[in-house]
């Protein structure tokens, strides 16, 4: 590692990747940077901030039967609480963000590289951050793994996913850089949240 890379960034992030002229380096590469930033920061956050709602009645993980929405995703004792309609702008919790990127990517994954059997209203999720960081890193490295060792022309490779019918019918690449901008995007919510909790401690 450089000096400048000592500098900038972690040394568990591949720099090496940077340097290579494919696409398939280049979403991943974004991919490992950008769950890497959004894992450290998920190390430092406790379950008040967690579960932490920035107004009342905001998206949340819950425990079973004490939901406060008609629809819910989860198989175990905790259920997320889901919108009414597609994405209907309801405030939301760290917790609430966490399963949400948990069961993306892990439907993603079970339609790519697992069984091509179950959904993301399979996954289970959880109230307490140490076991939701931990489902969302176990389903996160599972893609990761599974997009590193695909020779670099599946990048290109229509219908290696068949999550979706949108998923079906592009590019892989497509779908990764959909899954980066979702860990993005949330990952810049929860960051957010969290900083702006902590400043009203």
């Amino acid at each position: 590692m450089t000096q400048d890379e000592a500098t900038y960034g972690s040394e568990e992030f591949d720099w090496s990747v940077l340097q290579v002229p494919t696409a398939a380096a280049m979403v991943r590469g974004q991919l490992e940077f950008s769950w890497l930033e959004l894992r450290d920061r998920l190390r430092a956050v406790d379950d008040e901030t967690f579960r932490w709602e920035p107004v009342p009645g905001a998206l949340s993980v819950v425990r079973r039967g004490t939901e406060r929405t008609p629809r819910t995703l989860g198989t175990g004792d905790w259920v997320a609480e889901w919108p009414g309609g597609t994405d209907e702008p309801t405030p939301r919790t760290i917790a609430w963000l966490v399963a949400h990127l948990t069961e993306a990517v892990f439907e993603r994954w079970e339609w790519t590289f697992g069984e091509h059997r179950r959904r993301r209203t399979d996954v289970e999720v959880h109230g307490e951050v140490g076991p939701a960081v931990a489902g969302l890193s176990r389903w996160v490295d599972a893609w990761r793994a599974g997009i590193a060792a695909l020779p670099d022309e599946d990048v290109m490779r229509v219908g290696l996913s068949t999550a979706t019918p949108i998923d079906a019918q592009a590019p892989f690449g497509h779908l990764v850089l959909h899954m980066n901008r979702e860990i993005i995007h949330h990952g810049a919510e929860i960051m957010a949240l969290a900083d702006l909790r902590g400043a009203l401690r």
